[in-house]
């Protein structure tokens, strides 16, 4: 392949183009093979800054690093050639300044090839993406539960409900002027949702919000049930992965304390087959 071909892989403007059209698929992903599997299926996949939690075992995602978010981009990168791969911007990475953030997303862009990065924030934000969408920086918004402000928000709660509704509308249609391509809404309302979609111009990518949004998005470990005690209530296993590792675990350990597992065929002889330990004889 020459430096100049092309990727299958849609761009940030053919992910606006849906818009109304048929629905966008996306998964999160952090690691080669999830990014394999998960390939032909998605319009993009996103490098979530939830990796924190999901294999780090951090209690959120406020511990994430710039390292960490290269680290499992360029591992995700790996496994994709036809969806297009997006990558969070961890907290303390771009609030600071737009300046602050051109510099971190040129990096992440730059370390992982990807082709925009999301950032969390409404109409606070709105400088910001517009700053960095200027110099030419693709960016994917987040509104409505933002987990790196869950120490503001109180909690991993709804939001939008009530007075917060008219806040959240507010906050779409400011980072849609800024220039952002779509947004994701994670936990709000249905019917807010779907007054979102049909508002602003850009696609909304639903997790936990409506099947109304011009896309949806999932972590890839909570629908294939890696976890068996953890389950969000937008979350449906489409998988139950985790049950069948313990069993198979649970298997793997009672043959070892058994002696059962090797058997010898998964072991090795002496020689290999077909060869015998003379010279042989010259015909």
């Amino acid at each position: 392949m020459s430096a100049t071909a092309q990727k299958s892989a849609p761009l940030p403007d053919d992910i606006r183009a849906m818009k109304g059209g048929k629905p966008i698929v996306s998964l999160t992903a952090y690691t080669t093979p999830m990014a394999r599997m998960m390939d032909a299926h998605c319009d993009f996949v996103l490098v979530g800054d939830s990796v924190g939690m999901v294999l780090h075992g951090l209690p959120s995602t406020l511990g994430v690093t710039m390292e960490m978010m290269i680290l499992h981009g360029q591992a995700v990168a790996r496994g994709l050639e036809h969806a297009m791969l997006v990558i969070d911007m961890p907290f303390g990475s771009y609030e600071e300044s737009p300046e602050q953030a051109f510099a971190n997303a040129a990096t992440l862009m730059r370390e992982t090839g990807a082709a925009a990065v999301k950032l969390e924030g409404g109409q606070h934000m709105a400088d910001t993406i517009a700053f960095l969408v200027a110099r030419g920086v693709p960016v994917m918004a987040h509104i409505g539960l933002t987990p790196q402000s869950i120490n503001t928000l109180g909690g991993y709660k709804v939001q939008g409900r009530d007075a917060g509704a008219d806040k959240l509308l507010a906050d779409a249609r400011a980072i849609s002027d800024a220039g952002a391509f779509s947004v994701v809404l994670e936990k709000v309302p249905a019917s807010l949702a779907d007054s979102v979609t049909n508002d602003i111009p850009i696609p909304t990518i639903g997790i936990g919000a409506s099947a109304g949004c011009d896309g949806q998005i999932l972590v890839v470990d909570d629908m294939l049930g890696l976890f068996t005690e953890f389950k969000p209530k937008f979350v449906k296993r489409f998988g139950n992965l985790g049950e069948d590792g313990e069993k198979a675990i649970s298997a793997y350990a009672a043959e070892v304390r058994a002696r059962s597992f090797p058997a010898p065929e998964h072991t090795f002889a002496d020689q290999a087959p077909g060869k015998s330990g003379g010279k042989g004889t010259k015909k």
